[in-house]
């Protein structure tokens, strides 16, 4: 079987608090293999390591975006992306009658929330209230802070939930890098079988790989990928059920998915053998999950195809797919641009950063290819900016 090639050369050591971050929750997660038999699927390890309360990754009080953290989001870079994506939602607002809503799926630092309602008001067409669903206590207080600080003026508008809204919306929903940080199942292909790939506790106290026979639907989704010997690779068991959730929220409007990834043919490319998902920690890129657990980041790609069968069968219309360059062209990116050179001071710095800033938001070496921006919508029949430039629906 072929399991993620351990890739860590070079990266630089915890400090004393993140180890012993790390230990404490490797033994909640020896915990969980015990309890349930010795073995866990990666899918629970992956929950475990990102989510677990008080020590996941994702919960627990550390950085993790930015140049202090572990990776870098668009809207952290700059405005030009929020700004983009203000205008694609301004154009829904104006096609849907009554009270608009955004209910923004994971914000992250907060920072494209305050990019949107700012842009979003110089546009007249500020949301009635502006939903952030958040699950980590953490993360909702640096964005409240960062809320606070950048927009008081619309801060009232902001509601934190930390579940599903009881009511239906009207409006957009966003979800900016959240698919990536969902937990899937790994999974192996041999002559004889398809493995599901489980964690056990190793005799140092870490953990190490078991490869079990996968059954029933996980593996009549794996054996319907027609894949050869010797590939591995993962699936997303959670989308469906997530994007069934969206759609019973959302009366009208569109939901938009920016992520990474590709259309199922290149995502199971013959020459993709060994998967996508990958581990980040503090800038450095590497593919082994099992350590540094609790104070790195682990993703795995989306496979897009996978999201629209998904969508449609969870009553949703699929009605966009491009690249993050196409989506932003057709969401106003020159003139953006434009505006922004003039209203920043002619320094250097200043232009070096902007460009800077475009470059790695479009560049295909960059974000610009490899992101993918979809729509998904209900009761909402009306064409889309951002998807003008290029609709790549067919490739789906």
């Amino acid at each position: 079987m072929n399991f993620p090639p351990q890739n860590i050369t070079g990266l630089p050591e915890p400090d004393k608090a993140s180890a012993e971050h790390s230990r404490k929750l490797a033994v909640l997660i020896h915990q969980v293999i015990e309890e349930k038999g010795g073995a866990i699927p990666f899918r629970e390890f992956m929950d475990l390591a990102l989510y677990a309360p008080a020590l996941g990754y994702y919960v627990a009080g550390q950085h993790r975006f930015g140049a202090d953290g572990d990776f870098v989001t668009a809207p952290e870079l700059g405005d030009v992306f929020g700004r983009c994506l203000a205008k694609q939602v301004a154009q829904v607002f104006q096609r849907i009658e009554g009270v608009c809503e955004i209910l923004e799926y994971g914000a992250g630092s907060g920072k494209l929330a305050a990019t949107l309602l700012e842009e979003l008001a110089c546009l007249d067409a500020m949301p009635e209230r502006y939903l952030i669903l958040e699950t980590s206590p953490d993360l909702r207080l640096r964005q409240q802070q960062t809320l606070k600080q950048k927009i008081p003026q619309y801060f009232e508008r902001i509601i934190w939930l930390d579940r599903m809204p009881e009511m239906a919306i009207s409006g957009v929903i966003l979800a900016n890098e959240v698919l990536d940080a969902m937990p899937v199942e790994m999974f192996a292909v041999d002559d004889e079988a398809v493995a599901q790939q489980y964690l056990v506790k190793s005799a140092d106290n870490g953990f190490q790989w078991d490869s079990r026979q996968a059954t029933g639907e996980l593996a009549g989704q794996i054996e319907k990928l027609a894949l050869p010997a010797g590939y591995s690779s993962e699936l997303n068991p959670a989308v469906n059920g997530w994007l069934e959730m969206l759609s019973d929220v959302l009366q009208q409007g569109i939901v938009l998915l920016i992520d990474y990834g590709f259309p199922r043919h290149e995502y199971y490319h013959p020459q993709r053998t060994g998967g996508t998902l990958m581990c980040h920690y503090r800038h450095h890129s590497h593919s082994d999950p099992l350590t540094l657990v609790g104070i790195q980041d682990i993703t795995a790609h989306v496979d897009f195809t996978a999201v629209a069968e998904a969508a449609v069968e969870a009553g949703l219309d699929v009605v966009g797919f491009t690249t993050q360059t196409n989506f932003l062209l057709g969401s106003g990116l020159a003139d953006i641009i434009t505006t922004e050179k003039a209203g920043i001071e002619h320094v250097e710095k200043n232009l070096l950063k902007l460009n800077h800033e475009v470059q790695l938001l479009t560049s295909p070496a960059e974000m610009g290819e490899l992101f993918k921006v979809m729509a998904l919508a209900k009761q909402f029949d009306h064409e889309l900016s951002g998807f003008s430039i290029r609709d790549m629906r067919g490739r789906l």
